[in-house]
Order: C-alpha cells, then sequence, then structure tokens
C-alpha cells in the first residue's frame, strides 16, 4: 500500500509517494509561497493529483513547520509563513476531498526514523534535528507525544545556560543557542578567526579534518550532550536520534555528544543509558513520517 505525504517547509513543499515500508516510490517538489496560505494550498493539489491518483481514497499526510492545536487542525504560529489561526486541515480536506492528517514537521520526522530508520529497533526514542535551529520529537511506549496543548517536543528551547544567550524564543540561555547550525557557524567563525566564513568552506574544513573547524564542532557536540542529560533524566529514552544539516558529520559529531553527555549525567554509571545515533533517513524523514501517520489513519 502507498500513501502520499507532503512536507511543507519555508522554502520548499516536498511531497512523495511511499511505500508501507518507508521507500519513496515517486517525488515532487514546489516552492513555497511564506505569504500566500492559499497559495501553498494550490501547489499541494497539485502535487496530490499528480502523486495521489493511484491513492484516490486513502489519507494524506500533511508536516508542517508550525506550532499546531491538540486537535491537529488549527496553526498558532509558523515562524516562516504568515498563516496565524488559519485552519490548514479543514482548508485542505475541502480542496482535496480527502482525509488530511495534519503534523509539526519535527515530529512527523521524527515518527519518520522511528517507524523506518534510525529508531525502528526501540519504544521510546528522542530526536533532535540539528539545523539553522534544533528541532525535536518524542515517541514514548511506541507513541508519538504531543503535549496538552499540542506542542510538546520543542527540545531545543530547554535552558542549559540560564541567564545565557537570548533565544528567538524569548528565553535566554537555550539548547537551540549552543547546538544549532547557527551556533556552529559563529563558533567556527570566531575559533577559525574568519568572520566571513561560509558554510561550504566550514564543510571543507570539517571533512579535511581542520583541527580548528572541529574543535567548533565538538563545542557544539557538548552543548547537545549537556542537554541530552536533562532529556534523559525526564523521558528515559532507549534511543537518541540525532538529524538534521549539523548529523551529516557523523562521528566527529557523535563522539563530544556521548563524552559530554557522560560527563554530565552522574547516574549513566549505574544505570542503562540511552545510545546515540545519526539519522538515517535524511530530508525524506518528513515525508517518511506524514505518510506513515495518515497510513495508519486509514487502516484504523
Amino acid at each position: 500500500m502507498t500513501t502520499l505525504g507532503i512536507d511543507i517547509g519555508g522554502t520548499k513543499i516536498a511531497g512523495a509517494l511511499v511505500s508501507d515500508n518507508g521507500e519513496i516510490i515517486a517525488a515532487q517538489s514546489r516552492p513555497t509561497t511564506p505569504g500566500d496560505p492559499e497559495g501553498i494550498v494550490a501547489a499541494i493539489a497539485e502535487m496530490v493529483s499528480v502523486l495521489g491518483a493511484d491513492t484516490p481514497d486513502s489519507a494524506i499526510g500533511v508536516a508542517v513547520a508550525a506550532f499546531l492545536n491538540r486537535q491537529r487542525e488549527t496553526i498558532y504560529l509558523s515562524p516562516n509563513i504568515n498563516w496565524p489561526g488559519f485552519s490548514l486541515k479543514k482548508r485542505l480536506e475541502d480542496v482535496l476531498a480527502r482525509t488530511v492528517v495534519l503534523e509539526n514537521d519535527a515530529n512527523a520526522a521524527g515518527w519518520g526514523e522511528f517507524r523506518h530508520g534510525a529508531g525502528a529497533d526501540a519504544q521510546s526514542m528522542v530526536m533532535l534535528t540539528i539545523g539553522t535551529g534544533v528541532g525535536g520529537a518524542i515517541v514514548n511506549e511506541g507513541r508519538l507525544m504531543i503535549g496538552g496543548f499540542g506542542v510538546a517536543g520543542e527540545l531545543g528551547h530547554i535552558i542549559i545556560e540560564p541567564g545565557g544567550r537570548l533565544c528567538g524564543c524569548g528565553n535566554h540561555g537555550c539548547l537551540e543557542q549552543y547546538a544549532s547550525g547557527t551556533a556552529l557557524m559563529r563558533e567556527a567563525r570566531a575559533t577559525l578567526g574568519n568572520p566571513e566564513l561560509t558554510r561550504d568552506e566550514l564543510k571543507a574544513l570539517l571533512e579535511s579534518g581542520d583541527p580548528l573547524a572541529l574543535a567548533a564542532l565538538s563545542t557544539i557536540g557538548q552543548a547537545l550532550g549537556r542537554g541530552i542529560a536533562s532529556l534523559v533524566a525526564v523521558i528515559d529514552p532507549e534511543v537518541i536520534v540525532i538529524g538534521g544539516g549539523v548529523a551529516a558529520a557523523g562521528s566527529a559529531l557523535l563522539e563530544p555528544i556521548r563524552a559530554s553527555f557522560l560527563a554530565t549525567y552522574a547516574p549513566a554509571s549505574s544505570r542503562p543509558i540511552p545510545e546515540i545515533r545519526t539519522a538515517t533517513l535524511g530530508n525524506a524523514a518528513g515525508v517518511v513520517g506524514a505518510a506513515e501517520l495518515a497510513r495508519e489513519v486509514s487502516a484504523a
């Protein structure tokens, strides 16, 4: 059985027809129109007409970078798209004449990794997505945690440095300010003494094993390890999955994360501790997870 998943990002809308084992059968993409919600709806409708012709009666999963209400119907806030209070689920269902399963993009990516990726052998998993910011998803006892108001999993906004750097959320000292791709660029430019350093240049330096670039990456990993120690104390996951663009650094990032976690979390010497892994689905995690959530609704 194939199911359609859509992932609405700040610059691109990705769509894919996904098999029941998580394989992408066909894919499409369209540019996002951040100031025009109806343009986004129209783009999704166009992709569905192309990709969904063979699944006319099944639900469609839609992941979106936004705070959603608990009923997964309405957007509270989206940092990149101008649609506060927009009833996206109803609008899409009216246009598509299909059931739509709406989910936060980080949650959808986490569900994709849990069902078909790095967390597929676990029942309890935390995923951290390290990109421009830090996103997250929590799966406990095989269920995606959405919280009392629908906005659980904002793991980038746990505080690891009280009174620290001001975050875009309004708090000070959030994990995102010390462990994101943005934080990595800031740290690398300072460490290398090059305020004009680009992401491509940093990537090349990391791939070549430049010690200063690796030191900057290690600083990010250490911050992640401290944040993970707090998450483990509360959630007790079997697996921590690290995804997002920065995760491409592989062991150069995972090793300082693991060392920092073990140094920070004192009970690690006397209890089982989670394995920390790199995500395996890459950029497809969101559409795979959205499709899987829709598949489960269709099968119910």
